[in-house]
């Protein structure tokens, strides 16, 4: 369906399909869907919590880690809550302001999860590399500066989509064969209107910070691991690389469903719509629960100190 009328955008709404083609699924797909989101909410809560009450953890690195686990809440509620309420009730209906909102949160928290995720990287090369210097570069002040950076270059960086895609013409298909507004999946709705601004700025912003970033992350773990097979301890070496390989998979996890739907959208004409769609899917939600558990849980610290507050619960149940 196309309107090509003079209507207030402010008044239109679109219909969400889910997933293309599983539209029978979506009760059965939701279940687990719904298990992830409330896994990624007990254990980012958990480790923001404990981050919070442990007055040793308040160093850079968990300064960090908290940061990844507000963002990932943020994040998967961003999405998830609507996501349910296509599959589980039937609710697909999204206001225009609603689905531009969802598109510039879901865009702007990913570029800040990458930026945090950078950040990280430059906290361990630091520690493992130039641990004398540690605490004079990586100083309470510096790591507030560095988190006003990663929130600051996504909220500015994303700002002309939502406003780009406001000035096209009223010219555009209802239906959204998606899961959630994703900027490639709104800009394919105006198929009248021309979109080369859109589609380019697009792609130059995507292109420059998965480029930037993941070159960076790529190059800081180069350093870690030239640094660690440079240890004695063969102990040291097996932990550094058991905790390197953990943290990859998380980078690994975060940007390659994030590059696969990049690039679909523009050369993956014939790969089939679900496979896009539940990779898109993947992309904002499974980072967001396996952090707390690979960054958190292993970390020793906040490791000891979750089995400890689960021990004194038991006592007191008792």
């Amino acid at each position: 369906m196309v309107d090509n009328g003079t209507e207030d955008l402010g008044q239109i709404s679109f219909i969400m399909v889910g997933i293309p083609g599983l539209e029978a699924f979506h009760f059965w797909i939701g279940i687990p869907l719904c298990l992830i989101y409330m896994v990624t909410l007990v254990g980012n809560i958990i480790v923001v919590l404990v981050i919070k009450m442990e007055p040793d953890l308040h160093k850079p690195m968990f300064f960090f880690l908290s940061m990844l686990a507000i963002n990932d809440l943020l994040l998967s509620t961003t999405i998830l809550p609507k996501m349910l309420g296509i599959m589980w009730m039937g609710s697909r209906e999204i206001g225009f302001s609603a689905c531009l909102l969802q598109m510039y949160l879901v865009h702007t928290l990913s570029m800040v999860d990458s930026a945090i995720l950078l950040a990280m990287a430059f906290d361990r090369y630091v520690a493992i590399c130039r641990p004398l210097h540690y605490a004079t570069i990586l100083s309470n002040t510096a790591v507030a500066k560095m988190g006003l950076a990663a929130a600051a270059r996504g909220v500015i960086l994303v700002i002309p989509c939502p406003v780009l895609l406001k000035r096209l013409p009223y010219c555009f298909h209802k239906v959204i064969p998606h899961a959630y507004c994703e900027h490639m999946a709104v800009i394919k709705l105006f198929t009248c209107a021309n979109t080369f601004i859109n589609r380019t700025y697009g792609i130059s912003v995507a292109l420059l910070v998965v480029g930037m970033d993941l070159g960076l992350i790529a190059t800081s773990y180069a350093m870690i691991l030239q640094a660690v097979f440079q240890l004695s301890s063969r102990e040291a070496r097996a932990k550094a690389l058991g905790t390197c390989a953990a943290h990859t998979c998380i980078i690994l996890a975060f940007y390659v469903p994030g590059l696969f739907t990049f690039l679909t959208h523009r050369i993956g004409k014939h790969i089939p719509a679900c496979l896009h769609i539940i990779l898109a899917i993947l992309y904002i939600l499974l980072p967001p629960m396996l952090n707390p558990l690979v960054y958190g849980m292993k970390t020793q610290q906040i490791r000891q100190r979750v089995f400890s507050l689960f021990h004194q619960g038991r006592k007191a149940n008792l």
